[in-house]
């Protein structure tokens, strides 16, 4: 459940603020609840489309072995959530500088309203389609039942708009870099446990060696039936017992996001030099 809400927060919150930036540059255009509302329709139902293809997909790639999907599933989730981690770090602020600048020209009579509709629509669109690839990772990974997922996803989904919603009130002061510096946190221990997973479904499948198995068992000291083990799992992919190959899978998707995303930055120009550009 803890995954669940961190995931769709997340992406929930990118999306609001999207909305909030464009919403509060076309306060003064005539229509424009009707296009803003229009456009977060058709995002939605794109990613509910989105959602029946992978449950398609699924269905048919069913006789490859449960843990050979899984493990693919799984791959595909951390590689999403890498390019995720990375890809906001070095484009958060350039992608609501557009919004920014969407809005203004709408505004000022250069770009039509209908262009709020085509804006709105992709964000949410690009926004709940990663959520639903997330998610499924997540199912898979932790083998949580639907009613759990759920209550994690509306916990994400209430937290994210209010959050975007005072935001673009004006009623929230706290720098936006802080929730997206420990969601980018939370989400790359995320990644790292949906990896280690990964290979434990490797390991079953007989596709990989599971080197020293298990490496440790903690399993007196924390069960992963345990309340704390259960939030540790969900939150960091806390295993009381691995294979040593899995500690591998983690150790290593952890070093290459967090190195991804710390070259971004190093790469990112800093104020003085946009300037200099402009």
């Amino acid at each position: 459940m803890f995954g669940t809400a961190i995931i769709v927060f997340r992406e929930v919150l990118e999306a609001a603020i999207i909305i909030g930036i464009v919403a509060a540059a076309t306060r003064d255009v005539p229509g424009r609840g009707r296009w803003i509302s229009s456009g977060l329709l058709l995002g939605l139902l794109g990613s509910a489309l989105v959602a029946s293809f992978t449950g398609r997909i699924s269905e048919f790639a069913s006789g490859m072995g449960q843990e050979l999907f899984n493990a693919l599933i799984l791959g595909v989730a951390v590689l999403m959530l890498a390019w995720h981690n990375i890809w906001m770090a070095s484009h958060g602020a350039e992608l609501a500088a557009n919004a920014r600048k969407v809005g203004k020209a709408i505004h000022d009579g250069v770009s039509t309203a209908p262009v709020l509709l085509a804006v709105i629509g992709i964000a949410v669109l690009r926004e709940g389609s990663e959520t639903v690839l997330f998610l499924y990772g997540i199912a898979t990974s932790q083998q949580v039942d639907g009613s759990t997922l759920l209550l994690g996803g509306a916990i994400g989904v209430v937290a994210g708009t209010t959050v975007g919603y005072t935001l673009y009130k004006g009623l929230l002061r706290i720098p936006l870099r802080w929730f997206f510096s420990a969601t980018s946190l939370l989400v790359l221990l995320l990644a790292a446990g949906m990896a280690s997973q990964a290979a434990h479904f490797l390991i079953q499948a007989d596709l990989i060696p599971g080197l020293v198995t298990p490496l440790w068992d903690t399993s007196a000291v924390l069960s992963e039936q345990s309340i704390l083990g259960r939030v540790l799992h969900s939150l960091i992919g806390y295993d009381a017992s691995p294979a040593g190959m899995q500690l591998v899978f983690y150790v290593a998707t952890l070093v290459t996001i967090a190195a991804g995303m710390k070259l971004v930055n190093t790469n990112k120009p800093n104020k003085s030099q946009l300037k200099t550009a402009s």
